[in-house]
């Protein structure tokens, strides 16, 4: 049977670097690309079966930042997500003649593999005095590394009324695998939970007394170290089940995110500087291909044997070579237990929009 593979965040940047990888690793798995925009996610598909013109690749439309879409899209993938690869312009038609052709659907009783990777660090303002003071410093290399302490963003409230950051890397994606479960608890066929964290996922920045961040500076940071609790919260709550859940750090990587913190003149001059720092860093993986290294790594394990409690780093040599690097997570069991309870009972506000939204489906 094929393994069925979701990745969200996958139209651009190291989602897509890392659906052209899974492609290459295995062109007969059922790739879905989990994205907001649908134009994107298009040309994404395009630009994939350019290179892999066999391969079945379907699109689903997602914002991770508001529930009722999340809700929308995980009925989608629960009901008849993946279509034959000759239907696949079927997803851009409107919802009543997807229904109509729903006889042409067929449905799937399992995902092997869900990459959550979409997330966002809105207006990131790069804070110059302590990037002159760190390059001078003993902790310059850890800066480069990690970009702790250099970036500040401005989070903002959504139509939820919950923090953007923390609904669009964190609560979005949780509400997404909850909804999921039924295709993804299986105890004799393993599924894996990929989710794509960072270095600069810190202790200091997340406290379970605001894990929304409400009054931070560190947003991306805070909900970067929620993923890693939450990982682990899945691990100790569904292992028995069958469902396994991993996080990965994809490095330092030049992407649209990176590219707006900067004039685009200054990483022109930058660019040498940071692939002559790759000698001394490991983590400056720079390309999306390279960041993605530790999310295909994780592809081709058992998940059984992965460790929960670890990190898996993208790493490049100053070569040029990728390699994984495992790194043991600062994770409290407990908090992340507290943590994962939170998420249980802010699930429980949105019970409304979800039975709503089984209802407009029921009706439709």
């Amino acid at each position: 049977m094929k393994k069925v593979v979701v990745v969200t965040g996958a139209s651009s940047g190291i989602g897509l670097a890392l659906c052209e990888r899974l492609l290459s690793e295995d062109n007969e798995l059922h790739l879905c690309l989990a994205c907001r925009n649908l134009g994107k996610a298009e040309a994404a598909r395009v630009a994939l079966l350019s290179s892999h013109p066999t391969a079945e690749i379907t699109l689903i439309q997602i914002d991770v930042s508001n529930v009722q879409s999340v809700f929308q899209a995980s009925r989608e993938l629960k009901q008849r997500s993946l279509c034959n690869r000759n239907l696949h312009s079927i997803v851009l038609w409107p919802l009543l003649l997807q229904n109509l052709l729903g006889v042409l659907l067929y449905r799937f009783e399992h995902l092997d593999y869900l990459y959550v990777n979409a997330g966002i660090m809105p207006n990131p303002k790069l804070n110059l005095k302590a990037l002159f003071s760190g390059l001078f410093s003993r902790k310059v290399f850890h800066m480069f590394s990690t970009a702790e302490g250099l970036l500040t963003q401005d989070d903002r409230v959504t139509a939820d009324g919950l923090q953007e950051v923390f609904e669009t890397n964190v609560f979005g994606h949780f509400i997404l695998i909850r909804e999921l479960e039924p295709l993804l608890c299986c105890p004799d066929i393993p599924s894996q939970i990929i989710w794509t964290s960072s270095s600069n996922a810190k202790k200091s920045n997340f406290s379970l007394e605001d894990f929304q961040h409400v009054k931070g500076h560190e947003p991306y940071s805070s909900s970067k170290y929620a993923t890693d609790l939450l990982s682990l919260a899945l691990n100790r709550n569904f292992n028995q089940q069958g469902l396994y859940s991993s996080v990965v750090c994809p490095g330092t990587v030049l992407t649209n995110l990176t590219y707006g913190i900067l004039p685009p003149f200054i990483w022109t001059l930058l660019t040498p500087v940071l692939f002559l720092l790759r000698f001394f860093v490991n983590s400056l993986t720079t390309t999306p291909y390279n960041g993605a290294e530790a999310l295909l790594w994780l592809f081709r394990q058992k998940p059984e044997s992965l460790n929960p409690l670890t990190k898996y780093h993208s790493a490049t040599t100053g070569l040029g070579n990728n390699y994984v690097k495992p790194q043991k997570m600062d994770l409290d069991e407990e908090a992340a237990e507290k943590f994962y309870q939170h998420l249980l009972d802010l699930e429980k506000r949105f019970g409304t929009i979800r039975a709503k939204s089984l209802d407009s489906r029921s009706d439709k």
